[in-house]
């Protein structure tokens, strides 16, 4: 009965190829496929034709199990279909639904052709659902792994942009940081600071954790590896902006930083000067009479 079914469906992707993809084009623009303005319609159309066409031709040779061989190249045009639309911000019903909204075009020709064959209709509907579930299936797979490696991504810039490292001084740098340090965003700051170090021949560091939200045991122990990363390229570093919630959270946790630290940044930066040998001296403004 299985083979009835496949056999049937073979027979109608190949016979009625044109008009389930009409049909399936057609589901697809009433489903909203063009209204986001994320693929132009040419593409869609370019998209559905090739997917069909590889189904038509794994049809003929592989049967409907989409886990062979013969549907190899049908999965990786699926795969690609599925990363370009998880960059381009499509949803994962989106992306389901283009292989999904495929089975009604093919139910219908179905019924039309074996109308008067219950049995081989029903085998050849049951083939069609499980091969398109499969289809989806990867789809939804690949399109899933693709959003993450973007997130990924986007994460990983981010997390460069929000930790730059700024010179205030000839051999004095600041680090502002803001949000919440965990293992990877450490990685990302102590390698920027220890180049800006390297760059600049810096003699102390500020790290300015004004825009932290607490500080815990743990993200205590990612400034300490930072602040000692930063020593062993020669430079000391202060700490500035720990605000009173902060200080009173890191005494009854028994948090210590054994390093320099300061109120705020201005407080970290007059400090750096006199380490380094200067002073800031304020000028008495020249009135306009006596020039």
């Amino acid at each position: 009965m299985a083979n009835e079914g496949t056999g049937a469906l073979v027979r109608v992707v190949s016979e009625e190829e044109g008009t389930i993809l009409t049909e399936w084009l057609g589901l697809l623009k009433s489903g909203g496929a063009l209204q986001t303005g994320r693929i132009r319609e040419a593409e869609l159309q370019t998209q559905a034709k090739t997917v069909l066409g590889q189904l038509r031709d794994a049809l003929a040779s592989g049967g409907s199990n989409a886990d062979l061989e013969a549907y190899a190249t049908l999965r990786d045009t699926l795969g690609e279909i599925s990363r370009s639309r998880a960059i381009q911000g499509f949803t994962p019903t989106d992306t389901a639904n283009f292989v999904l909204s495929l089975k009604e075009p093919i139910f219908s020709s179905l019924s039309r052709s074996h109308a008067n064959d219950a049995k081989t209709l029903a085998a050849a509907i049951l083939s069609t659902s499980h091969l398109l579930d499969q289809l989806s299936l990867h789809t939804m797979e690949v399109f899933l792994q693709s959003r993450e490696d973007v997130i990924g991504r986007q994460g990983q810039e981010i997390a460069e942009l929000s930790t730059p490292v700024v010179r205030l001084w000839d051999g004095i740098l600041a680090l502002p940081l803001i949000g919440t340090l965990d293992s990877a965003r450490t990685g990302v700051v102590m390698e920027n600071l220890l180049q800006a170090i390297v760059d600049e021949e810096a003699e102390i560091a500020i790290i300015d954790i004004t825009g932290v939200p607490t500080v815990d045991t743990l993200v205590a122990q990612h400034l300490l590896k930072a602040i000692a990363a930063a020593r062993l390229m020669g430079a000391d570093c202060i700490i500035s902006g720990i605000r009173p919630q902060i200080a009173q959270t890191m005494v009854h946790l028994g948090v210590e930083l054994n390093v320099v630290s300061k109120a705020t940044l201005a407080d970290a930066f007059a400090l750096a000067l006199r380490r380094t040998g200067r002073t800031v001296v304020r000028k008495q403004p020249v009135s306009p009479s006596a020039s």
